[in-house]
């Protein structure tokens, strides 16, 4: 699936729904979406940023920083996904032993 694409003089972006919006047009959903769509999904792609195929400059620095970041991500995904999951063990690990805890006899009780 490709992510950010460069048209006509203009840079996109893929928007939820399967249609391509003007890159100046993103907003902060918008942007959450394409990172959890990058992290999600393992063949996503885009457009290299080149300054000769976007015109408006306004586009140019949207897309160039997008097209950073999406890229960087994609490198670190592995270690990013990693580290969110670090993140969440302390609490799983927690739940874990409470729900064992509550299994074991039926009743209540505080776990440390």
């Amino acid at each position: 699936m490709k992510l950010l694409k460069s048209e006509n003089g203009l840079g996109y972006f893929w928007k939820e729904g399967g249609e391509y919006c003007v890159i100046d047009k993103i907003t902060k959903e918008d942007l959450l979406q394409l990172a959890n769509f990058t992290l999600d999904q393992p063949d996503v792609e885009f457009d290299s940023y080149s300054e000769e195929d976007i015109k408006p400059l306004a586009h140019r620095i949207i897309y160039k920083n997008i097209y950073e970041k999406l890229e960087g991500l994609i490198t670190r995904k592995a270690t990013f996904k990693d580290e969110a999951n670090r993140l969440y063990l302390k609490e799983y690990e927690k739940y874990k032993v409470e729900e064992s805890v509550l299994k074991g006899n039926g009743s209540k009780q505080e776990v440390a």
